[in-house]
């Protein structure tokens, strides 16, 4: 059967089928062999040295990354044709994930293979390909990508650094400054975006040019083992054949290897929850207290449960979009079908991102309670995972700026056709008295939930889009909401979605009972969600019709929730470590 084509953020306005959909349980054998070596290198090779690399030893990092290059984990994107192994973007993520035991180390490995390489694989002509992309592959030169300035954070296009060209035309000249520059103080090569003539564009510069000087290191919360520093760029002559994709053209390969970058953070995230997860469940069942194990308590037992559940949903959210980023690639005839193919994705990257680094902030939070004050000593990894864990908010993007790219690329995809949908949103209002119910079968409650959560949304954001034409993508609060919602429906669509494929959506299995539990925790998020948009919507005397509307639509699903995240924990208890 042909897997159907799915666009970006077709999830909110579709019904798709659970086939469509992809989850773990499609990895192909390469897939397999490619997380068992990834997981063998970094338990092998990097954990045993994990006090050096967060003491920033540069020499091992490089001579790390050089063994990383060597099992083609550093060329996993690159073509083969350019010294790489030419992966899909499923195995990217697999590597990611695998990777995040590899803490501080996984951020350097992510900077170099993602940030640093994508945009010539990408963007780069044949000659930038040839000379750079073996390289990178091999880890002979390692990158880093300079983009952000200390008054362009979240606003990129206010960077300050100029690019000259030369009155021969032979060369640019560079002058300006970079802020918290990932690998920089090892880096070989830098993708460094400057404005010439107020056009933003991107240059690939080598160190060896002369004029890049990477400031002191920097002294950070967490992920300590990582090179982040200023950048001096004085004077830097830059060939005119290192010119990037083009003049003027920065803003959009920027974009552009963020969004993939962002979809990595998300499969870092998950796969620091299941290493977090593993700790803290040894942890419970070693750690006696009132004559008996910890992990028998259910104040313990509740928060082991609920960071399984929001694990296995990161995973599903994770693979579902990688999954259809892969699929629509693979219909790509050329490198421009390639870049738009990224783009159409763009908020399922986003929500991965955000959905992942949250999931993961409230599993390291959990995991140092656990612990106790052991959580709070050094001597537990635990403390290490907390601090590691925030910065994972903050780059690639806030979390707040993510936010509002979701939201802002559903109004517009909606405003596209406006008139259609506001046709089907007068629809669903019209049969609201034929509202279906749900049927008997496992998980039909929930499926009949994520129908009406999308129904619901199309309603309100019709409504929101006639209360401000002209200023919505202004309402950030209302944004916020929005993108919210987005974010709970992926989430609970995809996790149903794979139990289904997966044959496991039965009583008893205990991904059905992560589904179950994590929706009927959504629907009341979303419910409650959307009234705080109807109120700013309408006026109070309007409210008890709308009320009507939603609470016909928003009818949530019942579920025996402590019941079945106890359940939950004790599989992974059971097993001692986590247990899907």
């Amino acid at each position: 059967m042909n897997k159907q084509i799915i666009g970006g953020l077709d999830f909110a306005i579709k019904e798709l089928e659970p086939e469509d959909i992809y989850t773990p349980a499609d990895f192909t054998d390469e897939h397999k062999m490619i997380a068992e070596t990834t997981r063998d290198f970094v338990e092998n090779e990097v954990v045993p040295v994990s006090s050096k690399i967060e003491s920033l030893d540069y020499e091992l990092t490089r001579k790390l990354l050089k063994k990383a290059g060597e099992l083609g984990l550093l060329g996993a994107e690159i073509d083969e044709a350019y010294g790489g192994v030419g992966l899909d973007k499923v195995s990217a993520m697999i590597i990611a994930e695998k990777f995040a035991r590899g803490g501080s180390l996984a951020v350097t490995y992510s900077v170099h293979s993602g940030l640093a390489t994508l945009p010539i694989v990408y963007y780069g002509s044949e000659d930038q390909k040839k000379k750079y992309l073996p390289k990178f592959s091999t880890g002979e030169f390692l990158g880093a990508f300079a983009l952000t300035e200390a008054e362009a954070g979240s606003d990129p296009m206010a960077g300050k650094t100029k690019a000259v060209l030369s009155e021969d035309g032979t060369y640019y000249l560079l002058n300006g400054e970079k802020m918290w520059i990932s690998n920089a103080g090892f880096a070989d090569i830098f993708i460094l975006f400057a404005k010439v003539d107020e056009k933003f564009t991107a240059f690939i510069v080598e160190k060896d040019f002369g004029g890049i000087v990477p400031g002191l290191e920097e002294k950070k919360l967490g992920i300590k083992g990582s090179s982040t520093t200023a950048l001096c760029i004085d004077n830097v002559k830059v060939p005119v054949e290192n010119l990037l994709g083009g003049v003027g053209n920065g803003f959009k390969i920027a974009l552009g290897t963020l969004n993939v970058g962002r979809i990595k953070v998300g499969a870092v995230c998950i796969g620091s929850c299941k290493v977090a997860i593993n700790d803290s469940i040894q942890y419970a069942n070693e750690r006696k207290q009132f004559r008996k194990p910890i992990a028998t308590l259910g104040a313990i037992k509740e928060k082991i449960g609920r960071m399984i559940i929001n694990t296995y949903v990161g995973e599903s959210i994770i693979y579902r979009a990688t999954g259809d980023i892969d699929a629509l690639l693979k219909n790509a005839d050329n490198n421009e079908g390639l870049i738009k193919g990224l783009g159409e994705f763009a908020a399922e990257c986003a929500i991965c991102k955000v959905k992942g680094s949250e999931f993961l902030d409230y599993v390291v939070d959990e995991a140092v309670q656990i612990h106790g004050g052991y959580g709070y000593s050094s001597d537990y990894p635990i403390e290490r995972y907390y601090r590691d864990s925030r910065i994972n908010r903050i780059f690639e993007g806030t979390n707040e700026i993510n936010r509002l790219v979701i939201s802002s690329m559903f109004v517009r995809k909606i405003t596209k056709e406006k008139e259609n949908y506001t046709r089907l949103s007068e629809e669903i209002i019209k049969n609201l008295e034929k509202q279906e119910n749900a049927k008997s079968e496992f998980l039909s409650d929930e499926l009949l939930m994520i129908d009406n959560v999308k129904k619901a949304l199309l309603v309100m954001i019709i409504e929101a889009m006639n209360k401000w034409p002209d200023n919505l993508l202004r309402q950030q609060e209302i944004l916020f909401r929005i993108s919210d919602i987005l974010m709970e429906l992926y989430s609970c669509e995809s996790v149903i979605a794979r139990v289904i494929k997966e044959g496991i959506a039965q009583d008893g299995f205990i991904a059905a009972m992560v589904a179950k539990t994590y929706c009927h925790d959504a629907g009341f998020a979303v419910y409650k969600m959307l009234l705080e948009i109807l109120t700013e919507i309408h006026e109070q005397g309007d409210m008890p019709s709308y009320l009507t509307i939603f609470n016909k639509l928003l009818i949530l699903p019942y579920s025996k929730i402590i019941q079945q995240v106890r359940t939950i924990a004790e599989k992974g208890i059971e097993e001692n470590k986590y247990p899907l």
